[in-house]
């Protein structure tokens, strides 16, 4: 096709990949469409049919890109050229797009946010990025070492990614060594904190969040990312798309869990978003200053909740299963032929697990309980404990006995 400035603009985005359009001028310039709209000129040649980007449609003209492709044809005939280094802005454009077929998109997401706010090179050839340049950057982050650990992990990840593709010779960043050890945290909300936190959370979006995570031990992406197509009777379905492990789960929801699913705006369908999560500082400082209880992480919670149910004496793998964990008791061989998928304990151990809370936030003028929400889950704690065939309540502690005498008279509260 001849390019012209019209033509360019009516050019259509693939739904899949990219898609280069050839001009019929100038043999192998042409405009590279990305699936996400962005358009570069670009120049292929040689026997090789080697691709190269020339720049970004808008940063440059039409005919100033034409005027470059003629040079570089005429410099690579004339042997007085080897190929030109990708620049920064374009190698990033590749760089996503590929990571498409094996990233989540929020991980996508991430990638960009470090990229933007870290490493500005502008229209710098990758060849041109020194280790000096990158090392006097990732020093500027000294003073926030989790966030400094981060971008030196993005940017090593992509530099290795440009070597394999041969846009650089050599990966700048090979000599280089983060100095921070991860430390695994280990911190667990006390009962009288998870009953602080729930008051405090109120029942806004986030507050509800913050609920939802406390009754459910699910990833916090994981429940900012549903839609109703995820839900099934009386039961959550996280596509693999949407789990950190890209294995499809299925979580029971429990009477208070299901009362609060309802409460957020979930659209029908759709790929991962974050709701205005970008403030989660803020609205978590927030919370910290209503509840008065501080040194804690949304991720603590999950931890909180497989803490709390082993508590209450449920077995290892059925907290596994509500983890969706691979490892530990289904790691190995045993992953490949256990495949009882757990379901009835779960649900039981749900059960007793929202007992559980409604006792410790069970006072009328601090939260609102339904009071048939509770009578419903004394009753199925009762009827678990009574039956004695469950494998994961064989051993109920007096903490959970003691609930239920709580729950019996209403508005008592634990000493």
């Amino acid at each position: 096709m001849r390019l012209t400035d019209i033509a360019i603009r009516a050019l259509r985005a693939p739904e899949i990949g990219a898609v280069v359009y050839y001009d019929d001028k100038i043999a192998g310039f042409g405009v590279r469409v990305s699936k996400g709209g962005t358009k570069s000129f670009v120049l292929t040649h040689g026997k090789l049919r080697r691709r190269e980007t020339i720049g970004r449609v808008g940063v440059i003209t039409l005919a100033d890109a034409r005027i470059e492709a003629t040079r570089r044809l005429a410099e690579y005939t004339l042997g007085r050229r080897k190929l030109a280094s990708i620049i920064w802005p374009t190698a990033i454009e590749d760089f996503v797009e590929d990571g498409k077929i094996h990233l989540k998109e929020r991980t996508l997401q991430d990638y960009r946010r470090i990229f933007e706010r870290h490493f500005r090179f502008g229209d710098l050839k990758l060849t041109e990025i020194s280790p000096e340049e990158i090392q006097r950057r990732l020093t500027k982050l000294r003073d926030t070492p989790v966030e400094q650990h981060h971008a030196f992990v993005v940017l090593g990840t992509f530099f290795r990614w440009a070597h394999r593709k041969y846009y650089v010779e050599h990966n700048p960043m090979d000599r280089m060594v983060s100095r921070y050890r991860y430390r695994p945290r280990t911190r667990i909300l006390s009962d009288e904190e998870l009953k602080r936190v729930w008051v405090a959370a109120g029942e806004d979006y986030f507050g509800t969040l913050v609920r939802l995570l406390i009754l459910t031990g699910q990833r916090v992406g994981e429940i900012a990312g549903l839609s109703t197509d995820m839900f099934e009777q009386e039961s959550v379905k996280l596509p693999s798309w949407l789990t950190k492990n890209r294995r499809e789960h299925t979580f029971p929801l429990g009477t208070l869990a299901r009362r609060y699913m309802a409460k957020l705006d979930l659209p029908k369908s759709g790929t991962y978003r974050c709701r205005s999560f970008h403030n989660y500082q803020r609205l978590k400082a927030r919370l910290d200053k209503a509840s008065g209880v501080s040194d804690w992480t949304l991720h603590d919670l999950r931890r909180t909740f497989a803490s709390g149910l082993a508590a209450q004496r449920i077995a290892l793998p059925v907290i596994e299963r509500l983890l969706n964990h691979v490892s530990g008791s289904f790691a190995g061989i045993v992953g490949v032929y256990q495949r009882y998928d757990y379901r009835k304990e779960m649900r039981e151990a749900i059960d007793a697990w929202e007992a559980h809370l409604k006792y410790i936030v069970a006072q009328p003028h601090q939260v609102e309980l339904v009071e048939s929400d509770m009578e419903n889950a004394v009753h199925n704690t009762r009827t678990l404990l009574r039956s004695h065939t469950s494998p994961i309540l064989s051993g109920v502690t007096a903490t959970g006995k003691n609930a239920m005498a709580g729950s019996d008279r209403g508005s008592q509260t634990r000493t």
